[in-house]
């Protein structure tokens, strides 16, 4: 798994390529924390090129999105493959967070009122 991060504006992109599994999960994870320890509660995980999650994925996006929110943020989907959107759909998170289309729209409905 590859995972580049980068800013845009006040919302910081975490792209992640490949699999988030029981092996990489936790690198998904610190990922993601790294970003709120450094102040940045607007996150926009960027699943283009994931083409599989398991549990293990599941609990770092839940993790991630708890302390998001306790710091006054948000940490929303963009461009989620059907098949890990299938995932998301069946373990209820699609109820719990907020899926884009894309980054650009991701990152935009951070100016929408939130």
């Amino acid at each position: 798994m590859d995972i580049t991060i980068e800013q845009q504006n006040d919302v910081t992109v975490i792209r992640v390529e490949g699999s988030v599994d029981a092996l990489t999960a936790d690198t998904f994870l610190e990922a993601l924390q790294s970003q709120l320890g450094e102040g940045t509660p607007r996150l926009v995980a960027d699943l283009e090129r994931v083409n599989y999650t398991s549990s293990a994925g599941l609990r770092a996006v839940l993790v991630a999105l708890k302390e998001s929110r306790q710091q006054g943020g948000d940490l929303r989907l963009a461009a989620v493959q059907k098949g890990v959107y299938r995932v998301l759909e069946l373990s209820g998170f699609t109820s719990i967070l907020k899926v884009y289309p894309d980054v650009e729209a991701a990152v935009a409905s951070y100016g929408e009122g939130e």
